[in-house]
């Protein structure tokens, strides 16, 4: 049997189907086995940034590791941003790189490359994924497979690489003499502290819950949902834990953060104790003066890397568990049926949810309300099981904030390296995933949107269900945004002025065969129109905000986490403060 048909039917078998990539010399031999392949798919994804980014979506809405190869040197090279991605956001993906013949590979010899386009990729990536090997013998060809998924899905997920030498893809091996992989499962604590945190929770007077994006990871979504519904404990969101439970509860207070919701930030820094499920708790969540945030209170910290709870710049007042949020949840469950929270407290959030909630935040603070506007009226066309995933930018935040997640859907976006250009390929792959029935609404910038234009290709050619909104404002807002804050408003390759273009988005909507909407916020109140973009299997719809955007509220470098800009007035900020169960507001 040929390695490389062996690679394929390793997939098979595992249950992937779909696998991204871009042809090329080095990895021809494995996209002809999978085009031989009665069952398996090659998805030529003209960039092989698509592809590793695509194969991120894959995995997030499969559940299984999502698979993209590429040849040797640039096109191993290109895959990086997404295989980093999928390092710092926990995702598993395993990456097939294609490589010289050994016989052309130069090892230790002191000369710069030897084989064209011979990289030593592994290397290159070995910081960001959690293995990368260099296969020498086609006979360790099962064993490195197998090896490489297990890393790939046990413990904390990410990324492994495979690189593959052209001779050994297409060596012939007698699989019943390859060499099996042992598989050793992570050990991970089972001995949680149950009774410490039971005992901590039924005495704190103000408990909230972070969830972050380790509830998905764990399939943790369902039993997070029963522990916030049998206490009634108010919660919060992570940007990558937006979307694991229902934001239409009650409960839910937004999302924390630089960019959070004011209310949560408002609730959080008044809280005694916060129940942090699968978060790292960043400084995009903390605010940089750390030592202040949650300053009387307590902090239980579950996580499934040790070295995140270890390695902490909060030192005091977290309680660090180390485990499954899954697992977790389900061994304090059983003990939290006498819970009661204090009313006072339940009071309170309710009353800064109606006075500082994300619509009160935009009638208040922004002047130009167009792209907020949007997504406001997206709210009343997403629906259940539908899939968002959004870019890096002004457009992620003005999403994260608003869009109202309800039980079935999902969010995809990138929270660790941020990568522009993410919206469409993480779609792609989440179709795919879902065999195409299931629509995904793809959410991006002007400059990712450019980034990414290649992966137009692939929503016409296999007629995705998939809606492209860009929001376009002419610039790179957010940088604008940091550059009127701290750079005398020079704008320097953000926008016109500064020597930054946007491109004929029609044009390129004609020269994909994508149909073609152009739209600003006078065309929000068109339901007609709006009904027949929403009716388009695929589309590409570019919408004008006429003017300079921003977000709010944004949590300044300086300041403390309740307290983001724009600044509340003085007076109005200590009557926000939780005093003796009762807001000062209603005294």
């Amino acid at each position: 049997m040929k390695v490389s048909d062996y690679i394929v039917q390793f997939f098979f078998e595992k249950g992937i189907d779909v696998i991204f990539g871009y042809q090329g010399g080095m990895i021809t031999h494995l996209v002809d086995s999978i085009a031989r392949h009665p069952h398996m798919h090659f998805i030529q994804v003209y960039h092989e940034q698509t592809g590793a980014i695509a194969a991120e979506g894959y995995a997030r809405m499969s559940g299984k590791p999502g698979v993209c190869i590429s040849t040797s040197g640039p096109g191993a090279t290109n895959m990086i941003t997404g295989i980093a991605d999928a390092y710092f956001d926990s995702i598993p993906a395993i990456f097939i790189t294609g490589q010289v013949n050994t016989y052309e590979y130069k090892y230790d010899k002191c000369v710069r490359q030897l084989g064209f386009q011979e990289t030593d990729v592994v290397s290159i990536v070995r910081p960001v994924t959690k293995y990368a090997v260099m296969i020498e013998d086609p006979f360790e060809i099962r064993y490195e497979l197998e090896k490489a998924y297990h890393i790939a899905v046990e413990g904390r997920q990410g990324p492994v690489l495979l690189d593959i030498p052209m001779n050994i893809l297409r060596a012939e091996i007698d699989t019943r003499f390859i060499k099996k992989f042992e598989c050793k499962k992570e050990q991970i604590p089972s001995v949680l502290p149950v009774e410490k945190v039971v005992g901590l929770i039924n005495v704190a007077k103000r408990p909230m819950c972070l969830i972050g994006g380790g509830v998905i990871s764990s399939g943790a979504e369902q039993l997070v949902e029963q522990f916030i519904d049998q206490t009634g404990i108010p919660f919060v969101t992570s940007l990558m834990g937006k979307g694991a439970v229902n934001e239409t509860l009650p409960q839910y207070m937004g999302m924390l953060g630089s960019y959070g919701n004011r209310m949560a930030n408002i609730t959080v820094h008044e809280a005694d104790m916060l129940i942090v499920l699968g978060s790292r708790l960043d400084t995009r969540q903390t605010g940089a003066k750390y030592e202040n945030f949650l300053k009387n209170g307590c902090i239980i910290h579950v996580d499934i890397d040790s070295g995140e709870l270890d390695e902490h710049r909060i030192t005091e007042k977290r309680i660090k568990v180390v485990g499954d949020v899954k697992e977790f949840i389900s061994a304090i469950l059983p003990s939290m049926a006498d819970f009661k929270i204090e009313k006072g407290w339940v009071d309170y959030c309710r009353r800064i949810k109606e006075c500082y909630n994300q619509e009160e935040e935009i009638e208040r603070f922004v002047r130009n309300k167009a792209p907020y506007r949007m997504i406001q009226k997206l709210n009343e066309y997403v629906h259940v099981n539908d899939i968002i995933t959004v870019d890096i930018g002004q457009n992620q935040m003005w999403t994260a904030q608003t869009l109202q997640m309800q039980e079935g859907m999902r969010f995809l976006t990138s929270g660790g390296l941020a990568p522009m250009g993410y919206a469409m390929p993480v779609a792609i792959g989440a179709a795919f995933a879902t065999a195409c029935n299931r629509k995904v609404w793809a959410i991006a910038g002007d400059g990712g949107f450019h980034i990414s234009t290649q992966a137009l290709m692939l929503i016409s050619q296999y007629k995705l269900p998939l809606s492209v909104i860009v929001i376009n404002n002419e610039s790179l807002g957010m940088i604008t945004q940091f550059q009127e804050l701290y750079f005398d408003s020079l704008y320097a390759g953000t926008d016109s002025s500064g020597g930054y273009c946007v491109p004929h988005i029609e044009h390129l909507a004609k020269a994909y065969n994508i149909p073609y909407y152009r739209i600003c916020s006078g065309d929000l109140s068109n339901r007609s129109l709006l009904d027949k973009i929403a009716a388009e299997r695929y589309v590409l719809v570019e919408y004008m905000t006429e003017g300079k955007t921003k977000v709010s509220p944004k949590l300044e470098f300086d300041k403390v986490v309740n307290s983001p800009s724009p600044l509340l007035p003085e007076n109005e900020q200590k009557e926000v403060e939780y005093t003796d169960n009762v807001c000062k507001g209603d005294q």
